[in-house]
């Protein structure tokens, strides 16, 4: 028994459509190295915008919510700060510029972290030196707003 089949035109042109239309989906490492730049990106820019004393860019790195933490260990010389809420956060670091205006130095830009991203967060780490050559280790984490990537967490321990 021999069968003989009929495409439809309509048919045809559906799935024609269907595969010219396709667009390859970008790369999961290609997608990976695009979120790193932009993440490095703003942990740089952050951090320039802190030496530089400069409030207002500062802030513009930072998701400005409740739920925001930044904290500092500092084994060498035995202190530590613990800074709970955007406000608290805006308020130490606005104080802090305004006590300490001259702008310092920048440090060496980071280009290596260690990076993992979920959806719309990313979690980050990486090793410094420090201005006094300790060393240092950052955890920091961020949240795309609006497309870009902003600050939401930050741990610092200086060695």
């Amino acid at each position: 028994m021999r069968f003989k089949t009929k495409i439809s035109p309509i048919i045809l042109l559906i799935i024609g459509g269907a595969i010219i239309g396709c667009k390859e989906l970008p790369k999961t490492s290609e997608i990976l190295k695009t979120e790193k730049a932009a993440i490095l990106k703003t942990i740089n820019n952050e951090t320039a915008a802190a030496f530089n004393r400069d409030y207002e860019l500062w802030k513009s790195y930072w998701v400005q919510k409740p739920y925001v933490k930044k904290t500092y260990i500092n084994f060498y010389d035995s202190t530590a700060t613990e800074t709970l809420g955007w406000q608290k956060v805006d308020d130490f670091v606005r104080i802090y510029i305004e006590q300490h205006p001259t702008p310092e130095p920048l440090p060496k830009a980071i280009n290596d972290i260690e990076l993992r991203l979920y959806g719309t967060g990313a979690w980050i780490n990486y090793e410094v030196s420090d201005a006094g050559k300790r060393k240092k280790r950052e955890t920091r984490i961020l949240e795309k707003v609006n497309y870009e990537w902003k600050i939401a967490g930050m741990h610092t321990t200086i060695y």
